[in-house]
């Protein structure tokens, strides 16, 4: 059964060693800000931070003195990923039982929690076995250390290949205004099709770190809407995604309290329809087909 997530999902890539450096008392306050605006669910990898952010939110967590009940908390597995708390030689995938667990085991320490709301297979592996995984994930699904399961990245054939063997719940995809191309190649189709819930990474695309032509047009096309929704570019964009039939749940990175707010805002506008494809065909540079 999948869990209750939050519409917008705090991503916390960049809460430790990979952007903000965050200290105990200021995840603390981030924590705060995000549930006192509605944003509840939390996303994780295990090798964020070169492995320590979890455990840096863990204990954050815990001392925050916040329910477990009143969060749910998303992790992936799957990436050895060098760093100095890993011997590994060379960045790789291991799908293996043996890692899945350990890995699932590992974050629930880190996490401070019993168990895993979400559990993501971070990136599809050409060696990764659909058996294997799909008992591995009956194993800990059984034992409650996770209560739903889905993929990172995967492509349709990728997903169908381990749906054969096991319920996939979600699939956490790069989806935004500038990387759009899941609406038009199948991604977005088949989730609907198999009842799969997308997650959408970097939902705000470069529009804000790239001074592209194709970010300037969209930057003005946004300014020009801005008046008629009373909105910023931060919600619109977000209201674009939201907006699609897949029923899409953006994982947003950001640690500004103000605009964590612009970010639930968006669930309460709708644009018009001329307007959604007014945003789309700007960042195409042409019309629709």
């Amino acid at each position: 059964m999948k869990p209750n997530l939050s519409r917008i999902i705090a991503g916390t890539m960049t809460w430790g060693k990979w952007g903000k450096n965050l200290n105990t008392n200021q995840m603390i306050s981030l924590l705060e800000t995000c549930i006192e605006n509605g944003i509840t669910t939390f996303d994780h990898a295990d090798i964020y931070g070169g492995h320590t952010t979890e455990g840096e939110f863990g204990k954050a967590f815990k001392e925050s003195g916040i329910e477990r009940h009143d969060i749910q908390l998303i992790t992936k597995c799957g990436i050895k990923y060098i760093s100095d708390k890993r011997n590994y030689t060379i960045k790789h995938y291991d799908y293996t039982q043996e890692h899945i667990i350990w890995s699932v085991e590992n974050s629930l320490k880190n996490l401070q929690t019993d168990f895993i709301d979400v559990l993501l297979l971070h990136r599809p592996s050409p060696l990764m076995q659909a058996d294997e995984i799909a008992e591995t994930i009956d194993k800990l699904r059984n034992q409650g250390k996770i209560r739903s399961f889905g993929v990172s990245n995967f492509t349709p054939s990728q997903t169908e290949l381990i749906q054969q063997k096991i319920k996939i719940d979600y699939n956490q995809i790069q989806f935004s205004v500038t990387h759009h191309e899941a609406m038009t190649n199948g991604e977005l189709d088949f989730m609907q099709l198999h009842s799969i819930t997308p997650m959408a990474w970097n939902p705000l695309g470069v529009v804000f770190r790239e001074d592209i032509p194709q970010t300037q047009r969209i930057k003005n096309i946004l300014n020009q809407l801005a008046g008629k929704y009373n909105t910023n570019p931060d919600t619109s964009l977000l209201a674009w995604i939201l907006q699609h039939p897949s029923t899409v749940y953006p994982v947003i990175g950001t640690t500004d309290s103000q605009r964590i707010k612009n970010s639930t805002d968006a669930l309460s506008v709708k644009l018009e329809l001329e307007d959604w494809f007014a945003i789309w065909t700007e960042s195409m540079g042409n019309k629709v087909p």
